[in-house]
């Protein structure tokens, strides 16, 4: 049994990633649709990914251009293919999450997106790993008013400056 496993984990086949437009806010119309066709007509699509961050793309991993052409044509929501291919590396910080908290330090400029204070600027006063919670002081406000919040929540704007220590 595990002689079979081996084996089809040591196949790899050959793909690249290919970008499509597609009209804003149809990108899971056009993933479904497209998934539907390429089953239908058992097309070589390997993966297809519509990601919310990437409003009017959808990417199509195959073996070469001419599958994705041919798997796309006749659709209304889809305005064109992009020519040439993506690396995976291009897409890879979309595929791994990791915490927007890793990425923040002391006396950087945030932007919250979510919560009572959106689309407000702060500052980073501390940053709580273990907790994901960030404390912030915000600048949209005559005084100064600490405010804890999830580091979802935050948008860098600006990195803190970092003194040279020579």
């Amino acid at each position: 049994m595990s002689d079979t496993s081996t084996t089809s984990t040591t196949q790899e086949r050959s793909s690249s990633i290919f970008p499509v437009k597609t009209t804003g806010g149809q990108e899971r119309t056009v993933a479904t649709f497209v998934a539907n066709r390429a089953i239908q007509k058992k097309k070589p699509i390997y993966s297809i990914l519509a990601l919310d961050t990437w409003k009017g793309y959808v990417l199509f991993e195959a073996p070469n251009s001419q599958v994705v052409d041919e798997s796309i044509q006749g659709f209304k929501h889809v305005r064109s293919k992009i020519p040439g291919m993506m690396q995976y590396q291009d897409i890879e910080k979309f595929l791994v999450t990791k915490s927007m908290v890793a990425e923040l330090n002391e006396n950087d400029i945030v932007e919250i997106v979510a919560g009572p204070f959106k689309t407000m600027r702060a500052k980073i006063t501390r940053v709580e790993h273990t907790k994901n919670e960030v404390t912030v002081v915000l600048l949209d406000t005559p005084y100064q008013l600490p405010v804890t919040v999830d580091g979802a929540y935050l948008k860098i704007v600006e990195k803190a400056k970092t003194e040279a220590k020579e």
